[in-house]
């Protein structure tokens, strides 16, 4: 059973980078054809697709926030990593992280929360 579980600051201040961790157990990341995704849900609004890391390495992000997204990988410890410069409140969400498999996203996490406040 693939799980995922989110980890990082759940305060983080304006203009500040958000970083969050992805722990992934009972999969690889490396694995073929996976591509291992962020995304956030803002209070009150819905889903909103930020980017992935693929299998092989390779990194695709949302047009509207690709100047400040970016997700890398430590495969040693199965972990992807999602970096998010210059927040402002409106970063403000539920950060989730999971597993894309064409066309499915199978596997998430639980969620956890980042607020962006001074």
């Amino acid at each position: 059973q693939v799980q995922l579980q989110e980890s990082g600051p759940g305060l983080v201040k304006p203009s500040q980078t958000l970083s969050l961790t992805c722990t992934v157990s009972g999969g690889s990341i490396t694995t073929n054809y996976y591509y291992w995704s962020w995304i956030r849900q803002p209070p009150g609004k819905g889903l909103e697709w930020l980017g992935y890391i693929a299998y092989s390495d390779s990194t695709y992000y949302s047009p509207s926030l690709k100047s400040r997204t970016s997700i890398s990988r430590d495969t040693s410890k199965n972990q992807f990593t999602l970096q998010l410069s210059s927040v402002t409140p409106e970063d403000t969400a539920v950060y989730y992280c999971a597993r894309w498999y064409f066309p499915y996203m199978d596997y998430w996490g639980k969620g956890t929360l980042v607020t962006v406040s001074s």
